[in-house]
């Protein structure tokens, strides 16, 4: 009867030790896949040929970058770390704020938009890379505005995009603000990447320059655009036209990811943020006399235009200057309940970063200590 007693206690230390095991691994598995993502953009498809090349060639922007973004993400799969989604992956039309809407809901960690050049002159060569800034000069205007102008073909590209004018220098300035919190990881991998078009593959360095293409400003993360030649050229268009041409310009972008993903991993620290508090019962109003809240939206040392297509639409923004920065704000509000109300529906606009503020007699003070004057 011992022996029994024995077995029948030995047998459950050995179920016990096994759910344990199949409960560690399960935790081990859910954590290892958090995934690094990149949202892979092929520029132009279906209706939107992009630019067709020199009068003799019978190219399609549309099918080369198709092809190189395809390319890349094979390479980027091998991957088990990295997951890959695309904008489009075959010949289909996608509207621009399609694509960032594709990138915001992925959560991604990168945003990549693949393109091909065009110039009146045939002799004009070389890649460039470009990330969402103030157009130096009038050359890289017009590549973002050829870009944009995409927009057009949209059925209701005025409300998507807030009024935005392609055309307007003056319109392309309001784009920077939602990316300059990036700008400098964008910047990195831009970099990175057209060292590896020079360096690697000998491409004439076109590079790494500020434009306000608007489907880097629909999306909050790291991007970056990339020009990956001339096809107006006759040698470069027949390069870029190559399965060789595509594979090699895959790999160099490939490679500038993977290095761009090492450097921040060689860099991660990882916070261990305590789990919040759970919010007691709030009534449906919080009038604090005395005190206007508002919504802070965008802060940045350029001054633009308050106008609703700067905003994504958003009308009555007030702008501030405090010390060498521009604040900019939604709303106006005594009731901290109705600012709330109105923080959320501008981060459901794209202002994900945006939080509320407190002025009291034109001063601005802490939240807090705005809602225990009362």
């Amino acid at each position: 009867m011992i022996g029994n007693l024995l077995k029948i206690m030995t047998q459950r230390k050995v179920v016990i030790l096994l759910i344990f095991i199949f409960f560690t691994f399960q935790n081990f598995t859910v954590f290892s896949q958090e995934k690094f993502k990149v949202v892979i953009d092929a520029g132009h498809g279906g209706t939107d040929p992009g630019n067709l090349g020199h009068k003799n060639s019978k190219y399609q922007e549309k099918d080369i970058v198709l092809k190189i973004a395809l390319a890349v993400g094979d390479l980027l799969e091998a991957d088990k770390n990295i997951e890959v989604i695309y904008t489009r992956e075959d010949d289909t039309f996608v509207e621009l704020f399609e694509r960032g809407s594709i990138a915001q809901n992925s959560k991604a960690n990168l945003f990549l938009s693949i393109h091909c050049d065009s110039f009146g002159d045939a002799r004009v060569h070389g890649a460039g890379t470009f990330v969402l800034g103030l157009h130096g000069n009038d050359r890289n205007f017009e590549v973002a505005k050829k870009e944009n102008s995409v927009i057009l073909q949209e059925d209701n590209y005025k409300e998507n995009y807030g009024g935005f004018d392609p055309n307007s220098p003056e319109a392309v300035i309001g784009l920077t603000l939602m990316q300059e919190e990036y700008l400098d990881e964008s910047l990195l991998l831009a970099d990175l990447i057209q060292k590896n078009f020079v360096n690697d593959l000998k491409r004439k360095d076109r590079l790494v320059k500020q434009a306000g293409f608007i489907v880097l400003h629909q999306t909050f993360m790291p991007s970056v655009l990339i020009e990956a030649g001339f096809l107006t050229n006759s040698n470069e268009g027949a390069y870029l036209n190559s399965k060789k041409g595509q594979q090699e310009m895959a790999k160099a972008i490939f490679k500038a990811v993977k290095a761009y993903k090492k450097k921040l991993d060689d860099n991660t620290v990882v916070e261990v943020k305590p789990k919040p508090l759970p919010e007691p019962v709030k009534p449906k109003t919080k009038i604090v006399k005395g005190i206007d809240f508002r919504v802070q939206i965008a802060s940045g040392t350029k001054k633009i235009k308050t106008a609703p297509y700067n905003f994504k639409g958003l009308k009555d923004v007030e702008r501030i200057k405090i010390g060498a920065h521009h604040k900019y704000y939604y709303g106006k509000s005594s009731d901290y309940f109705a600012i709330k109300e109105m923080q959320k529906m501008v981060r459901e606009k794209g202002f994900n970063s945006a939080f509320v503020v407190a002025f009291k007699n034109g001063t601005k003070i802490s939240v807090n200590e705005a809602l225990k004057s009362n």
